[in-house]
């Protein structure tokens, strides 16, 4: 199928890996819809693809709240009349030391990390042909640990887990389900003062020292490996969590 016929959503796509999705599904000619809780950051990248001659739609979510999940897909529908990939991109990750964590600051990072995944891909199987793609931004979190990350480690473990019982089951309905895991990338996020490991140049450099490739990860290295296992390259890979980190978890 020529993908201008083809429909994707991003979560958390007003900024960061998100937005670097959007555009690169956009210029592969996929008319994107661009979802984040900050709806001036979702209207500035649907002008940004705009301009590039692409089709785009703006939705508010909060991806921890069901009825606004079924919103987006929704107006997606409404929109564009289908939904063939969805990339569950949309999450956060304070750093807090666990025993000054309180129960809500677990709650809040599980509900945005892992619960969404439930919910947004519930909505979006009820609305997917054969052939559709649910691609999901984990990250190396999931796989090893970060102090002062518990809630976020958790969360990501929790959804390289997900994704093998989901990819299970939605095999009968040929939907494929799979993983971006990514390592150090140079978003807002990760440059705010509560990101220590990235805040100053100091500690860039010392994470830089950790990764064999030698720099950190753009937003654009995670949109291309999402793209890949969002298109029809990746129909015999399912239930899977692709690592892309410069080699950052070899060490």
């Amino acid at each position: 199928m020529d993908t201008q016929e083809k429909v994707v959503i991003v979560t958390g796509s007003g900024k960061g890996i998100g937005r670097g999705v959007a555009h690169t599904f956009a210029k592969e000619g996929y008319s994107v819809v661009v979802s984040d809780i900050n709806y001036e950051e979702c209207l500035t990248v649907v002008s940004e693809i705009e301009a590039l001659g692409k089709k785009a739609l703006a939705v508010k979510c909060d991806v921890s709240l069901k009825a606004e999940v079924e919103n987006l897909v929704t107006e997606t529908i409404n929109k564009f009349g289908r939904l063939d990939v969805l990339v569950n991109n949309a999450g956060i990750f304070p750093f807090i030391p666990f025993m000054e964590m309180t129960e809500e600051n677990w709650d809040k990072v599980i509900d945005v990390n892992l619960k969404s995944i439930f919910l947004c891909s519930q909505a979006a199987v009820k609305n997917m042909k054969a052939g559709g793609k649910i691609v999901n931004i984990s990250s190396i979190a999931g796989l090893i640990g970060f102090a002062g990350l518990t809630h976020y480690c958790a969360s990501k473990g929790g959804m390289n887990g997900m994704i093998r019982a989901l990819a299970l089951e939605l095999a009968e309905k040929k939907i494929n389900v799979n993983n971006v895991a990514p390592g150090a990338i140079d978003t807002p996020g990760a440059s705010q003062p509560d990101q220590p490991r990235t805040a100053t140049e100091e500690l860039r450099k010392q994470t830089i020292a950790i990764i064999p490739l030698a720099r950190y990860g753009q937003p654009e290295d995670i949109a291309n490996a999402v793209l890949f296992l969002a298109s029809d390259k990746a129909d015999y890979i399912t239930g899977q969590t692709l690592v892309v980190d410069g080699g950052f978890i070899l060490r």
